[in-house]
């Protein structure tokens, strides 16, 4: 009465499906990973920002000042002019390079999307051999 084939196609797809589902979750858990990466990464880099523009402002203004403060009478607003426009410059180069560096070209989630990537690639070629 009980056909042994058709056990055996209940148990295949059974065991089908808790292998598709156990590359579902860890597909999910290697996103959840590189998110977390991702953030701490930008936490750290927006951290040590923070503080370096505060000693970097500082440390502008008083060597600005002791620069003006060297320079005769006459010519301190000339050297307040020049140091003004060389920050900015300098301001404007390293905003340029921080962009740049804050550029991810390969995507937030490059490793994830490699591994789905080559798990598609498996079961296409799995079907063409099949």
């Amino acid at each position: 009465m009980h056909d042994p084939h058709t056990g055996g196609l209940f148990a295949s797809v059974r065991q089908l499906v808790a292998t598709a589902l156990e590359m579902v979750q860890v597909r999910i858990e290697l996103i959840g990973t590189e998110l977390e990466f991702e953030k701490r990464r930008l936490f750290d880099g927006f951290l040590c920002a923070a503080i370096a523009m505060v000693f970097l402002i500082v440390g502008v203004l008083l060597l600005c000042s002791t620069i003006i403060w060297m320079f005769w009478e006459g010519y301190r607003l000339a050297a307040m002019g020049v140091m003004a426009v060389l920050c900015l410059g300098i301001a404007g180069v390293l905003l340029t390079q921080a962009r740049k560096r804050l550029h991810n070209p390969l995507g937030m989630f490059h490793a994830s999307t490699s591994e789905l990537e080559r798990d598609k690639e498996s079961l296409q070629s799995s079907k063409s051999h099949g």
